[in-house]
């Protein structure tokens, strides 16, 4: 029953595709017939008999024009509707994604036209109709009938019979496969054999229809016949002299038809084969292979440099791509064989590029082969000075090349090495932490010259020249910077996180307060340095302001609870007494903030922000001369508790009381009205707390002094205010007659 109901089915899809072939041959005639109708009338040029212009047809009130001047004219009209065309850029991928859309069908309907043959040839097997080499046989014939089917449609439907051709392959690939594998009708080296001549058939079969789909196909089945016919024996020898010729094929096929997907098909699996052989079994016959690929590769990126001598983009990345591929398989068989020294690939592949880098400047030809070919010969020799000083090799080689990418793109213009970079630089990112991490099991690391912070200075090079580029790509495209905005932030990120845990490993015998005021302070620079620097690095405004708030809140942190750590640690002796002192050098960048990076910014924008700024102020001058106080008056722990409490009821309100009036003085002097609010709060404040809870604190000479000393502050404050207003107010009288008696001598 299920036999008929095949049959039947086979019958209406028959009669279905010679229908639609019928109509589809009509239809073609039809385009055919309609396309050569166009071209007969397109032939035929239409004419048109131009009116005789005499001199009578031009007005006399317009006379004719000085030639020279009427040409200067219409050159000047010319140039002004002229539009200056704008290169588009290519999306390499579209025709992919083009060819996909069109041949989807196709395609899925040829690996469904092999999976029913498959499991025909299964349930003949289940049925025991067949034999083992029955099979085999069943599934060459098979493959071969359908490459004679594709051959027969290659000159109508070329497109559509590269696919067929391409299933058939495969059909003979899996048979020859599973006749090695499953039925052992012969042995590894035949079947390598049988693989071999399919893989050269296909190559042939590919050439001569002039067909790049199928040479890919043809490809994919040669890489991937070591591994259908592999016994687990790695025979790594045998392996690469037979992917070595086949890159050689593909060479010379993409030279004669000029395919570069072929040989970026063949880049990819080859590239995947060497690092899996250098990973699983380093060993020095690697090296040749590797330095083999190199030619064959680096030959295949120069083929249009050769004929036309030009750089395309996909040739450029694979510059790229090769170098540093080649470099990390040679430069890690290398470490893990302990030979020495490393550098010697780096440098000869440095050389080499070095090589075409005079040529082109022989030439004067300073364009973007010469670019390509310098930033290739600079970051190699990088690397080569990196490895040297026994960077580590993924995260060094990983950091140049992400710089690099980026500066092609600024060169060229193209998307793919945008696209590049942003993908290569979260690996930078991840390979630099996982390099810090030796930092927790390192011991005895020197000063800077030890392969953590190396490797750290590399990329912290790296990405101040990133930073660097993406300054100036800003500046010729005001479009959306989110990504380069978010990569500049990320890259501060990476810098200070790479000296500060450098700083934190050669000071991480002193006590936990120190280590962390350290690194406070560091922090406190490395924004102050960075706002420093804010115009050559085309910090946006926001960015600026972000930088001020968190500036303020370490700086809070660090003159509150910090400094108040090491002023313990010091009455405990566990510092010495010197270390005090380093905390003041904080006032150096916050007085610099405040008097030049502030007033340039959009920091005072809202008034908020002057109640947030005076708030530090006040906490840093306040707990300033607190530990000072401290510092100077106790001479162990428990004598320090009662100095703070005589502090901060006696001396603390006659700070503020100080700093209100100067806050004051300043609003009056600037005419900012926050600055007086801020003032008047701050002696709320003060006469709050005084009255609230120091008052009942004090012996009667204290109380006696506190409130003589502030009734004095507070009257001279209050005379200065009201002389300040009594001049500001005679200033603004003097004006107003001023005004009047000049528009009274007017009258």
């Amino acid at each position: 029953m299920n036999e008929l109901l095949i049959i039947i089915l086979i019958i209406v899809v028959v009669i279905i595709f010679n229908n639609l072939n019928t109509k589809i041959r009509k239809l073609e005639k039809e385009v055919s017939d309609l396309s050569s109708r166009i071209k007969t009338q397109s032939i035929q040029p239409k004419t048109i008999d131009p009116e005789p212009i005499s001199e009578q047809t031009i007005p006399s009130s317009h006379p004719i024009p000085d030639d020279e001047a009427y040409r200067e004219h219409l050159q000047l009209n010319d140039n002004n509707n002229e539009q200056v065309p704008i290169a588009e850029q290519k999306d390499w991928l579209q025709p992919v994604f083009d060819f996909l859309k069109q041949n989807a069908l196709t395609i899925i309907g040829i690996f469904t036209l092999v999976l029913g043959i498959g499991y025909f040839v299964k349930y003949a097997i289940d049925k025991n109709w067949i034999g083992e080499t029955a099979r085999a046989g069943i599934g060459f014939c098979t493959g071969a009938g359908i490459i004679l089917t594709g051959h027969f449609l290659r000159k109508n439907y070329a497109t559509f019979s590269s696919i067929i051709t391409g299933g058939g392959i495969a059909v003979l690939y899996f048979t020859a496969t599973i006749a090695f594998r499953e039925y052992h009708l012969f042995t590894q080296n035949t079947a390598f054999v049988i693989t071999t001549l399919i893989t050269l058939i296909s190559i042939v079969l590919s050439y001569y229809y002039k067909s790049e789909i199928l040479i890919i196909f043809s490809l994919l089945g040669g890489f991937s016949a070591p591994l259908m016919i592999s016994t687990g024996q790695s025979n790594y020898l045998f392996l690469f002299i037979y992917i070595s010729l086949l890159n050689a094929g593909m060479l010379a096929a993409t030279f004669l038809r000029h395919w570069k997907s072929v040989g970026w098909t063949a880049f990819i699996f080859t590239t995947l084969y060497l690092f899996t052989w250098t990973s699983e079994k380093t060993e020095l016959l690697s090296i040749v292979f590797y330095i083999i690929t190199y030619i064959i590769f680096y030959v295949f990126a120069l083929q249009d440099y050769i004929r036309k001598n030009t750089l395309p983009v996909s040739d450029i990345l694979m510059l790229a791509l090769i170098n540093f591929t080649s470099t990390i398989g040679l430069v890690y068989t290398f470490h893990e064989l302990k030979y020495e020294p490393v550098i010697i690939f780096p440098l000869l592949f440095a050389c080499i590029n070095a090589i075409l880098l005079f040529r082109e400047y022989g030439k004067k030809n300073f364009g973007i082969s010469y670019s390509v070919f310098a930033g290739i010969t600079v970051s190699l020799i990088t690397i080569a000075i990196a490895l040297q000083f026994k960077t580590h090799l993924i995260t060094s080689v990983w950091a140049v090349e992400a710089t690099l990418l980026l500066y092609i793109w600024k060169k060229t213009n193209q998307k793919i090495f945008k696209t590049c970079f942003y993908i290569l630089f979260p690996l930078v990112i991840i390979a630099q932490i996982l390099t810090w991490t030796e930092y927790f099991n390192a011991k005895n690391l020197s000063i800077i010259v030890n392969p953590v912070f190396l490797t750290s200075l590399v990329t912290i090079i790296s990405t101040i020249i990133n930073l660097y580029l993406l300054k100036n790509t800003q500046e010729t495209a005001k479009k959306d910077h989110f990504w380069e905005d978010f990569t500049a932030v990320i890259s501060y990120g990476i810098i200070y996180t790479a000296l500060l845990l450098e700083i934190t490993y050669h000071i991480s015998d002193m006590p936990w307060a120190a280590i962390t005021h350290i690194g406070l302070l560091f922090s406190l620079y490395y924004i102050f340095i960075i706002l420093v620097f804010r115009k050559k690095q085309n910090i946006s405004n926001g960015l600026q302001i972000g930088l001020i708030y968190l500036f303020l809140f370490l700086l809070t942190i660090n003159a509150t609870v910090s400094t108040s750590s090491i002023v313990t640690q010091i009455l405990l002796k566990k510092l010495t007494s010197g270390f005090y002192f380093v905390h003041l050098i904080q006032w150096i960048p916050f007085l610099y903030i405040c008097s030049v990076v502030i007033p340039s910014s959009g920091f005072h924008k809202n008034s908020i922000s002057y109640w947030i700024l005076s708030s530090v102020f006040v906490i840093i001058v306040s707990f300033g001369l607190y530990h000072l106080y401290v510092f100077t008056m106790a001479h162990d722990l428990p004598q320090s508790y009662a100095v703070k409490n005589h502090f901060s009821i006696l001396y603390l309100p006659i700070i503020w009381a100080i700093l209100a009036s100067i806050f004051i003085y300043t609003g009056l002097k600037k005419d900012i009205q926050e600055y007086n609010k801020i003032g008047f709060a701050l002696i709320g404040i003060m006469v709050l707390k005084l009255y609230a809870y120091d008052v009942w604190q004090m012996d009667n000479i204290s109380r006696i002094i506190a409130f003589i000393i502030l009734g004095i502050i507070l009257l001279i404050s209050s005379f200065t205010f009201q002389r300040l207003r009594n001049i500001i107010k005679n200033m603004v009288d003097k004006k107003e007659e001023k005004k009047e008696s000049a528009d009274s001598s007017f009258e």
